[in-house]
Protein backbone atom coordinates (compact mmCIF):
# COMPACT_ATOMS: atom_id res chain seq x y z
CA UNK A 1 0.00 0.00 0.00
CA UNK A 2 2.73 2.50 0.93
CA UNK A 3 4.76 1.64 -2.17
CA UNK A 4 1.68 2.43 -4.27
CA UNK A 5 1.21 5.76 -2.45
CA UNK A 6 4.83 6.64 -3.08
CA UNK A 7 4.66 5.59 -6.75
CA UNK A 8 1.39 7.41 -7.50
CA UNK A 9 1.64 10.50 -5.30
CA UNK A 10 5.32 10.80 -4.41
CA UNK A 11 4.64 11.56 -0.76
CA UNK A 12 2.56 10.86 2.32
CA UNK A 13 1.63 13.71 4.63
CA UNK A 14 -0.71 11.93 7.04
CA UNK A 15 -1.24 8.46 8.48
CA UNK A 16 -4.21 7.80 10.77
CA UNK A 17 -3.42 4.49 12.44
CA UNK A 18 -6.96 3.40 13.24
CA UNK A 19 -7.20 -0.40 13.01
CA UNK A 20 -8.09 -2.17 16.22
CA UNK A 21 -10.22 -4.78 17.88
CA UNK A 22 -11.23 -5.80 21.37
CA UNK A 23 -11.21 -9.20 23.06
CA UNK A 24 -13.91 -11.04 24.98
CA UNK A 25 -14.27 -9.80 28.57
CA UNK A 26 -13.11 -12.96 30.32
CA UNK A 27 -10.49 -13.67 32.99
CA UNK A 28 -7.05 -13.58 31.37
CA UNK A 29 -6.44 -17.32 31.89
CA UNK A 30 -9.65 -18.10 29.96
CA UNK A 31 -8.76 -16.09 26.86
CA UNK A 32 -7.61 -18.41 24.06
CA UNK A 33 -4.06 -17.68 22.96
CA UNK A 34 -5.34 -17.42 19.36
CA UNK A 35 -7.58 -14.49 20.42
CA UNK A 36 -4.63 -12.79 22.12
CA UNK A 37 -2.37 -13.27 19.10
CA UNK A 38 -5.01 -11.86 16.76
CA UNK A 39 -5.53 -8.81 18.97
CA UNK A 40 -1.76 -8.21 19.18
CA UNK A 41 -1.35 -8.69 15.43
CA UNK A 42 -4.00 -6.07 14.69
CA UNK A 43 -3.65 -3.57 17.54
CA UNK A 44 0.12 -3.57 17.99
CA UNK A 45 1.86 -5.19 15.04
CA UNK A 46 -0.49 -3.63 12.45
CA UNK A 47 -0.04 -0.15 13.92
CA UNK A 48 3.73 -0.64 14.11
CA UNK A 49 4.01 -1.83 10.50
CA UNK A 50 1.92 1.08 9.19
CA UNK A 51 3.91 3.60 11.25
CA UNK A 52 7.17 1.99 10.08
CA UNK A 53 6.20 2.26 6.41
CA UNK A 54 4.87 5.81 6.78
CA UNK A 55 7.96 6.89 8.72
CA UNK A 56 10.25 5.59 5.97
CA UNK A 57 8.29 7.32 3.23
CA UNK A 58 8.11 10.58 5.20
CA UNK A 59 11.92 10.48 5.60
CA UNK A 60 12.53 9.83 1.87
CA UNK A 61 10.17 12.43 0.45
CA UNK A 62 11.11 16.00 -0.37
CA UNK A 63 10.48 17.98 1.63
CA UNK A 64 10.72 15.52 4.50
CA UNK A 65 8.04 15.31 7.15
CA UNK A 66 4.52 14.31 7.87
CA UNK A 67 2.10 13.49 10.67
CA UNK A 68 1.20 10.13 12.21
CA UNK A 69 -1.93 10.00 14.37
CA UNK A 70 -2.41 6.83 16.40
CA UNK A 71 -5.76 5.71 17.77
CA UNK A 72 -5.17 4.85 21.41
CA UNK A 73 -7.87 4.34 24.00
CA UNK A 74 -8.97 5.60 27.39
CA UNK A 75 -8.63 1.95 28.40
CA UNK A 76 -4.86 2.47 28.70
CA UNK A 77 -5.38 4.60 31.80
CA UNK A 78 -8.83 3.47 32.94
CA UNK A 79 -9.30 -0.23 32.10
CA UNK A 80 -12.51 -2.18 32.36
CA UNK A 81 -12.63 -5.53 34.17
CA UNK A 82 -11.13 -8.40 32.17
CA UNK A 83 -9.63 -6.12 29.53
CA UNK A 84 -5.91 -6.85 30.06
CA UNK A 85 -5.11 -7.78 26.42
CA UNK A 86 -6.84 -4.71 24.95
CA UNK A 87 -5.50 -2.41 27.68
CA UNK A 88 -1.95 -3.70 27.21
CA UNK A 89 -2.22 -3.22 23.44
CA UNK A 90 -3.24 0.40 23.93
CA UNK A 91 -0.31 0.95 26.32
CA UNK A 92 1.87 -0.26 23.45
CA UNK A 93 0.31 2.37 21.17
CA UNK A 94 1.16 5.06 23.72
CA UNK A 95 4.77 3.86 23.76
CA UNK A 96 4.85 3.84 19.97
CA UNK A 97 3.47 7.38 19.86
CA UNK A 98 6.03 8.71 22.34
CA UNK A 99 8.87 7.03 20.42
CA UNK A 100 7.65 8.43 17.09
CA UNK A 101 7.46 11.93 18.60
CA UNK A 102 11.09 11.66 19.67
CA UNK A 103 12.49 9.79 16.67
CA UNK A 104 10.70 11.83 14.01
CA UNK A 105 11.97 15.25 15.06
CA UNK A 106 15.08 15.17 12.87
CA UNK A 107 12.96 14.67 9.74
CA UNK A 108 9.97 16.88 10.55
CA UNK A 109 7.74 13.91 11.38
CA UNK A 110 5.24 14.56 14.14
CA UNK A 111 3.13 11.99 15.95
CA UNK A 112 0.12 12.21 18.20
CA UNK A 113 -2.50 10.00 19.76
CA UNK A 114 -6.24 10.30 20.18
CA UNK A 115 -7.75 8.36 23.07
CA UNK A 116 -11.41 7.77 22.41
CA UNK A 117 -14.01 6.85 25.01
CA UNK A 118 -17.26 5.31 23.86
CA UNK A 119 -17.83 6.77 20.41
CA UNK A 120 -20.85 5.32 18.64
CA UNK A 121 -19.39 2.52 16.51
CA UNK A 122 -20.09 -1.16 15.99
CA UNK A 123 -17.31 -1.93 18.49
CA UNK A 124 -19.07 0.03 21.26
CA UNK A 125 -22.65 -1.12 20.52
CA UNK A 126 -22.72 -3.41 23.58
CA UNK A 127 -22.31 -0.35 25.81
CA UNK A 128 -25.93 0.58 25.20
CA UNK A 129 -27.19 -2.59 26.85
CA UNK A 130 -24.53 -2.83 29.54
CA UNK A 131 -20.87 -3.57 30.11
CA UNK A 132 -19.15 -5.15 33.08
CA UNK A 133 -18.22 -2.68 35.82
CA UNK A 134 -15.60 -3.08 38.56
CA UNK A 135 -18.31 -3.92 41.12
CA UNK A 136 -19.45 -6.88 38.99
CA UNK A 137 -22.63 -5.23 37.75
CA UNK A 138 -23.62 -4.65 34.13
CA UNK A 139 -24.44 -1.04 33.36
CA UNK A 140 -25.09 0.85 30.15
CA UNK A 141 -22.53 3.54 29.41
CA UNK A 142 -23.04 6.80 27.53
CA UNK A 143 -21.60 7.11 24.04
CA UNK A 144 -20.82 10.12 21.86
CA UNK A 145 -21.47 10.79 18.22
CA UNK A 146 -18.55 9.66 16.08
CA UNK A 147 -18.63 13.10 14.41
CA UNK A 148 -16.97 14.58 17.53
CA UNK A 149 -14.06 12.19 17.09
CA UNK A 150 -13.83 12.90 13.37
CA UNK A 151 -13.72 16.67 13.98
CA UNK A 152 -10.92 16.19 16.52
CA UNK A 153 -8.84 14.03 14.16
CA UNK A 154 -9.36 16.54 11.33
CA UNK A 155 -8.21 19.33 13.66
CA UNK A 156 -5.12 17.36 14.70
CA UNK A 157 -4.32 16.55 11.07
CA UNK A 158 -4.67 20.20 10.04
CA UNK A 159 -2.15 21.59 12.48
CA UNK A 160 0.92 23.19 10.91
CA UNK A 161 4.12 21.14 11.09
CA UNK A 162 5.50 23.24 13.95
CA UNK A 163 2.50 22.47 16.20
CA UNK A 164 1.38 19.21 17.76
CA UNK A 165 -1.23 17.84 20.13
CA UNK A 166 0.67 14.81 21.46
CA UNK A 167 -2.25 13.29 23.37
CA UNK A 168 -5.95 14.13 23.15
CA UNK A 169 -8.89 12.45 24.87
CA UNK A 170 -12.42 12.61 23.47
CA UNK A 171 -15.09 10.83 25.48
CA UNK A 172 -18.70 10.93 26.58
CA UNK A 173 -19.02 13.45 29.41
CA UNK A 174 -20.82 11.03 31.72
CA UNK A 175 -18.59 8.07 30.91
CA UNK A 176 -17.43 6.37 34.14
CA UNK A 177 -13.72 6.54 33.30
CA UNK A 178 -12.75 8.38 36.46
CA UNK A 179 -14.10 6.51 39.41
CA UNK A 180 -14.11 3.01 37.92
CA UNK A 181 -13.67 0.55 40.72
Amino acid sequence: MFQKIEAEYGRLDLLFNNAGRSAPAVPLNELPVSELRNLIDINIFGAFLCARAAFGLMRRQAPQGGRIINNGSVSAYGPRPFSAPYTASKHAITGLTKSLILDGRAWGITASQIDIGNAITDMSAKMETGVLQADGSLKPEPRIDLAHVVKTVVHMAGLPPEANMPFVTVMATDMPLYGRG
